[in-house]
């Protein structure tokens, strides 16, 4: 399974040093704010056993997954079958040039993780299942989705101002990549008004699968959730584009020290559009926002139209 490299020692030292300075004036309404925020994120990011750094080095293992998808891909299918989805030169060179944005971001961050004394993950070996370039720009659009997902989900647990200002500069392009494909593919550029963010290791559970094996001192230190498929109603080639309102059920995959569970039924909410996740908890969020501690399986990712 893919484990971040720890910054414990980095981390006390800097503890030690805040305790070695003069005693600091009374912070003002607004900077206990600020303060308690950063307490918060901190704190959050502790719960996962992640540093900023190694929130950086998660974030690269998604852009060398995503960078790879893009080469892999490229190299796999000629221009003529993207041509024959209905793409026009300049948008087969923008597609492209989402490959190269992928590439670039890798080489930010692996800048920014060396600086900050740390070595950078390297690439993992990726199974794609790639078979046609339909199939690829299909999956493009869901990985992008899930890049953005999971850069919001990350800003939260950030404390460095700097790293979130990085972060956010490559989740605004993100963003734009998941337009262009969208609107490539002729479906609705923005189905809906906000986008979902995901923690660490939701994102992780999406990306595991696509992950083989990955060289020593790249491994993540997070577990993926287990699996969760839809078993009603059937997706139609491979695909889960479905209606909202629609009623499915939906089945964790079975583990050794978990037996096969029947499946659970669901009404997918008539305000939904666009890329969603389904995830099965055990309760529902008691504030609204999903937390790990009662994740069962998932996330899931659906397309609604």
């Amino acid at each position: 399974m893919p484990s971040i490299t720890k910054t414990t020692a980095v981390l006390a030292g800097l503890v030690a040093a805040v305790s070695a300075l003069p005693a600091q004036p009374k912070l003002s309404v607004r900077q206990n704010s600020i303060y308690q925020l950063a307490k918060r994120q901190n704190a959050a990011a502790a719960a996962l056993g992640l540093a900023d750094v190694d929130i950086l080095q998660f974030a690269l293992t998604l852009e060398w997954l995503e960078a790879s998808f893009y080469q892999q891909g490229f190299a796999q299918f000629p221009d003529d079958q993207f041509v024959a989805l209905g793409l026009n030169a300049a948008q087969l060179a923008d597609l492209k040039g989402i490959g190269s944005s992928e590439e670039a971001h890798v080489g930010l961050l692996q800048s920014a993780i060396a600086q900050a004394g740390v070595q950078p993950v390297q690439p993992c070996t990726y199974n794609f299942g790639f078979t046609d370039a339909a199939g690829m720009v299909a999956t493009a659009a869901i990985l992008e989705s899930v890049g953005i997902s999971a850069y919001l989900g990350a800003a939260p647990l950030v404390s460095d101002g700097g790293i979130l200002s990085t972060a956010a500069s490559i989740l605004t392009v993100e963003a734009r990549h998941q337009s262009f494909i969208r609107s490539a593919s002729g479906v609705a550029v923005s189905p809906s008004p906000l986008d979902t963010p995901l923690g660490p290791k939701a994102v992780f559970s999406l990306a595991a699968p696509f992950i083989t094996e990955c060289p020593g001192g790249s491994n993540l230190a997070l577990q993926a959730f287990p699996a969760l498929s839809m078993t009603s109603p059937a997706p139609v080639a491979g695909v889960m584009s479905l209606v909202a309102g629609t009623n499915i059920q939906v089945r964790p995959a079975a583990r050794p020290s978990r037996p096969s569970t029947p499946p659970t039924a669901a009404r997918l909410p008539p305000n939904l559009a666009g890329v969603v996740y389904v995830t099965l908890t055990t309760d529902a969020p008691a504030t609204g926002v999903l937390t790990d501690d009662i994740t069962v399986a998932g996330p899931m990712v659906m397309q609604l139209s």
